[in-house]
């Protein structure tokens, strides 16, 4: 049984990585968001809640075997345009992980972050932590495009693509990019706009879904196309034909297909050619594909309100990527 304290815990995703793992283990967790501390108790209710990191000390615990967690990003990341780094009043906090692990001075430790932070914030990590971090992008272990660094105080490598793909965790609709057109990160977004702006409102496909923020609550469909992200889901309903040469803006039947090209795909038996969807025709992730995007079962969340869901988990750690981390000591911590 060994002793475990987790920072900037959430929703309690390094337990999870833990259990599947089979490493029995009495769990210490920082957290102040009380809808995230809800259904980590609601999962695990054994876990011990210290509250705010700033209030805890090494005093107070029992010697500390392992050490994790994922600060604060907000100031780091290069979704925020005046980012201040490590000296925002968020990603600040990375300095009381720092502080803990220096008073715990824990056999292993784990420490999560953005791989988008700029360079000078990276070395500074870098140097405090006596370590260089290691890249890995949760798209070989989930269907989500996330890269993070990881730094820890053992050797990791980076784990096997599994193959896990967008459509393969979606409860229902299409979604396929070596059928039909596909964001990449050559595509530019006026081109998207283009397409908009003439109201054809051709959307995009993904074998991928972007990355998780916790600001997912307060996406719409709109809003994801506007910033050019992946993973929307095309309904049933969605689909109509417009076959090639016809640009009039209206819909038009035909009894023969055009020549099958590279965008053609079947849908319910039928070949269709060129698709172009409504917006109507869209949808946003369900929170269950979300968990499933970020490594949970089905229905981690199920207990508080979509928008608490929806933030939860994009703030949560990629659960296989913690497991696959943890399986290089697995043995020495049982």
């Amino acid at each position: 049984m060994i002793n475990v304290l987790s920072l900037f815990d959430g929703m309690a995703g390094a337990r999870v990585a833990l259990d599947r793992l089979g490493i029995e283990c009495n769990y210490y967790a920082s957290e102040v968001d009380k809808y995230a501390i809800k259904i980590a108790k609601k999962n695990y209710p054994d876990i011990k809640h210290l509250g705010c990191i700033k209030d805890i000390k090494a005093k107070d615990l029992p010697p500390i075997d392992l050490i994790l967690g994922g600060s604060p990003c907000q100031d780091l990341s290069v979704a925020k345009s005046n980012r201040k780094g490590l000296k925002g009043e968020k990603s600040s906090l990375f300095y009381e992980y720092v502080r803990l692990l220096r008073e715990c001075n824990p056999k292993y430790f784990i420490l999560e972050n953005v791989a988008s932070m700029g360079k000078e914030s990276r070395n500074i990590i870098t140097k405090l932590l006596g370590v260089s971090p290691i890249k890995i992008s949760s798209a070989l272990v989930t269907a989500q495009n996330r890269k993070r660094y990881y730094w820890t105080n053992f050797l990791v490598f980076p784990p096997i693509d599994r193959g896990i793909l967008l459509k393969d965790i979606i409860l229902d609709g299409q979604v396929d990019k070596d059928k039909a057109y596909c964001v990449t990160a050559t595509y530019r977004l006026d081109g998207l706009k283009t397409y908009l702006n003439k109201k054809k409102r051709q959307i995009v496909f993904a074998d991928k879904s972007y990355c998780l923020p916790a600001t997912d609550y307060k996406e719409n469909v709109k809003s994801l196309i506007k910033r050019n992200k992946k993973g929307l889901i095309v309904k049933e309903t969605g689909i109509y034909t417009v076959p090639r040469g016809f640009n009039k803006g209206g819909l038009r039947i035909t009894d023969k297909a055009p020549a099958v090209t590279s965008n053609a795909f079947e849908h319910n038996n039928k070949l269709v050619i060129n698709p172009k969807y409504t917006e109507e025709g869209i949808r946003k992730l369900h929170p269950i594909e979300c968990e499933r995007l970020q490594g949970f079962s089905d229905n981690y969340t199920e207990g508080v309100s979509n928008t608490q869901r929806y933030k939860m988990i994009g703030n949560s750690f990629t659960v296989p990527v913690i497991e696959h981390i943890l399986s290089f000591i697995k043995e020495e911590l049982k």
